[in-house]
């Protein structure tokens, strides 16, 4: 029928269970939560803050080392490449939101860091952020996250079991 709505990997794995394993039905809903979760608060940022969440996430880390720190140490907390991370930096470094120093030991390196206003800017966004977060949530009971939690670790600790098999 024209007017239904397409059916995402999930919901198609669930409707003939019998050519899927269990293991990829699970991997498919935690990828659908994932992605619904992240695309609401991409949205968000966009819609209250005019921010990305690249931008958002590189505020995050900056946050959490006042000091500031180089664009290496940043591409490896967040995973990406440096490449990736300096036209991040170049735009919230044009918005104020962030600043450029050399390092006092090698001036060829570069620290970045919040400004002023930068903190209170992504502060502002961060509570914003944790609201949204606990609002998507809000329909599951304290034991509930709870079991979340601990499956999800366990989840973690398998697929980390496996990559450290593999490399052997």
């Amino acid at each position: 029928m024209a007017d239904e709505l397409p059916l995402d990997a999930e919901t198609k794995a669930f409707e003939r269970p019998e050519h899927h394993r269990d293991e990829l039905r699970l991997w498919l809903r935690i990828l659908t939560c994932s992605t619904l979760i992240e695309n609401e608060i991409r949205r968000r940022l966009r819609d209250n803050f005019d921010v990305t969440l690249p931008r958002f996430d590189l505020m995050a880390q900056l946050d959490r080392v006042p000091a500031g720190m180089t664009l290496s140490d940043l591409s490896r907390r967040m995973m990406v490449s440096n490449g990736n991370l300096t036209g991040l930096v170049d735009r919230l470094e044009d918005t104020g939101h962030i600043d450029r120093r050399a390092m006092e030991t090698d001036r060829r390196v570069q620290i970045i860091s919040l400004t002023k206003a930068g903190r209170a800017a992504f502060r502002q966004m961060a509570a914003a952020h944790e609201g949204w977060v606990a609002e998507l949530f809000a329909e599951l009971a304290k034991q509930d996250r709870e079991a979340l939690m601990d499956l999800l670790s366990k989840t973690k600790w398998s697929v980390r079991q496996a990559l450290g098999n593999r490399e052997k």
